[in-house]
């Protein structure tokens, strides 16, 4: 059976937390750290474009009835859960928490996690690479405008400024990744493990300097510890009832097992990598509060998707898959 760990990429966050809740960057610190996080965030995009083909992901689509449900998923049943999710304010709720609920809903599928599992339980493991990295490549896209459309940010509404920023830090370096691919995809590939370091590294840079801004602002102060519990609440109800209507709309809808299996694991899932960066976009200064949601989900849905995974396998196959860092790609 495989092994259950806990993500190491959460364990940096959680240290890197610890970290700035004990040494917070503060007043010429906390700029210099907004203009590293601003570079980190930008980077991380740049290769985002330089690895996701366009070519792939195109060629993926014949299987359209599946990446369609996926999508529908993704960026219809998740945002529909989420805004339903705002009766649960202020009784369960904060209104910072409530909005880290509504980001979440609206982000792309993971790449890497959802293909691991899709292989444990023996889905249709090249429809899991083609519906997941369609999911990424389309949620660059169509997640800022969701975010902006239907969450509310300091100034209530989607600003010319918040455009600007999303354009300047996400889709431009993007767009710069995909029109370099030809020249530097190949060195890309062949330094995975340095290009790794950079992505958790752009990550943790992000989270630090969200929660110096918190510490700094003593939001912390705040959020009780049943505040905390209650969230962790919401998210298992989320990913429950993602996994239970995936499962009975593919049902419904014809898919043999394996495709099921796929559809599940890929349109259950919620980025972290994606979410982080466009939480500092959108949220600057309340970012800290707005990620816990996503955070807690990352995890939540590593732990009991990987024991669904193990349940759905075949009784003839017994995988020594360990599922650290499943859930760190894009």
């Amino acid at each position: 059976m495989a092994r259950l760990r806990v993500d190491p990429l959460i364990v940096a966050i959680l240290a890197t937390v610890a970290v700035a809740s004990l040494l917070p960057a503060r007043g010429a610190a906390a700029g210099v750290a907004g203009v590293v996080t601003t570079v980190a965030i930008a980077l991380l995009f740049f290769l985002y474009g330089v690895r996701l083909s366009p070519a792939e992901a195109l060629a993926g689509l014949r299987h359209w009835r599946l990446h369609v449900t996926v999508l529908a998923s993704t960026f219809v049943l998740f945002p529909l859960l989420g805004l339903a999710a705002r009766m649960l304010v202020p009784a369960v709720l904060t209104p910072s928490l409530y909005t880290g609920v509504l980001l979440l809903c609206m982000l792309p599928s993971t790449v890497q996690s959802s293909i691991a599992f899709t292989s444990i339980a023996r889905g249709n493991v090249a429809a899991a690479v083609c519906a997941a990295s369609l999911s990424s490549m389309v949620g660059v896209f169509v997640s800022p405008v969701l975010v902006g459309l239907l969450v509310s940010t300091n100034s209530g509404a989607l600003s010319v400024r918040s455009v600007g920023d999303v354009v300047l830090q996400l889709l431009l370096p993007f767009l710069l990744g995909q029109s370099c691919r030809r020249w530097i995809a190949g060195w890309v590939t062949g330094h995975k493990r340095l290009v790794g370091l950079v992505d958790r590294g752009s990550i943790l840079v992000v989270v630090y300097t969200a929660f110096s801004e918190g510490v700094v602002a003593g939001i912390w102060h705040r959020l009780a510890p049943l505040r905390l519990v209650e969230l962790a609440g919401v998210d298992l109800v989320l990913l429950g009832l993602a996994l239970v209507l995936t499962w009975a709309a593919a049902t419904r809808l014809g898919f043999d097992r394996a495709d099921r299996i796929t559809i599940v694991f890929c349109g259950s899932k919620k980025s972290l990598s994606a979410g982080l960066p466009m939480a500092a976009v959108f949220f600057p200064g309340t970012v800290g509060l707005v990620v816990l949601p996503l955070m807690l989900f990352h995890q939540i849905q590593l732990m009991v998707c990987a024991t669904l995974a193990r349940r759905w396998a075949p009784a003839d196959r017994t995988p020594s898959v360990t599922v650290q860092g499943a859930g760190v790609s894009h």
